[in-house]
């Protein structure tokens, strides 16, 4: 495989490829780039609907004459660039607006309807009335966006109430995202208490709320926000790993 036949690399196309792939994604294609694979075969490690995009900024970036060198470089930067823990935020909600911090309810919408390729949102417990009841759906519709949402089973379908939909409902506000639910692990059904939000393989929000509207503007909740790509890549893969065991997808 070649690069295309432009002479001059394009600083834009690279910076641009730092922004759409996740460090591990840039380490998988490197190295499968490094071990001989032709661009289409080491691309298959990207999710299919950034392929295309990722082919063409990698050859827009890269020298026709050196392609491969350079792309195996450009792509190691931004493995390095993307290991790099950038900042670290508490965010809180209290009764009466006491909380000095930053807002809780507001950085968990704000930071869905800001995603630009990638949403992985976890809860013991989704209501109607939480904001991200509506952030996630708009999020679902956007196609450049991957959805995917852990549910605890019990939690939605033991006791169905007005506010609290069940996981059918769900998936089916948040088609076409992907919904997964728990099942059961050696006789017992599993519980799903872990809460946290990942935005684009960067972000990660882990929170103590629910996604309710009592616990984004009522209790004493409190979430960290940190933006390290490392971590959240390893949070979702672990979350990933475990799907054929404890979860299944809700149709």
């Amino acid at each position: 495989m070649s690069a295309s036949s432009g002479t001059a690399p394009d600083p834009a196309a690279a910076r641009r490829l730092g922004q759409l792939l996740a460090g591990a994604e840039a380490k998988a294609v490197a190295d499968r780039l490094t071990a001989g694979d032709t661009l289409t075969a080491a691309l298959r490690v990207v999710a299919q609907g950034q392929r295309a995009e990722a082919r063409a900024l990698l050859q827009a970036a890269c020298p026709a004459d050196a392609w491969r060198g350079w792309a195996v470089g450009l792509l190691r930067a931004i493995e390095g660039s993307r290991s790099l823990t950038r900042s670290l935020d508490p965010l809180w909600t209290m009764p009466g607006h006491l909380a000095r911090g930053g807002p809780l309810h507001s950085s968990v919408t704000h930071l869905v309807d800001g995603a630009r390729h990638a949403v992985t949102c976890s809860t013991f417990n989704m209501q109607r009335t939480s904001g991200l009841w509506e952030a996630l759906r708009l999020a679902a519709r956007r196609p450049e966006v991957g959805l995917r949402v852990y549910l605890d089973t019990q939690a939605a379908d033991g006791n169905p109430r007005a506010w609290s939909p069940s996981t059918a409902e769900v998936a089916a506000h948040l088609h076409p995202g992907a919904v997964l639910r728990t099942t059961t692990f050696d006789g017992g059904p599993v519980r799903n208490h872990a809460k946290f939000l990942a935005i684009d393989h960067r972000f990660l929000l882990v929170t103590s709320a629910n996604f309710s509207w009592s616990a984004e503007y009522g209790n004493v909740e409190l979430g960290v926000l940190v933006d390290d790509p490392n971590l959240t890549e390893a949070v979702e893969a672990e979350m990933r790993r475990a799907e054929d065991v404890l979860y299944e997808r809700v149709s």
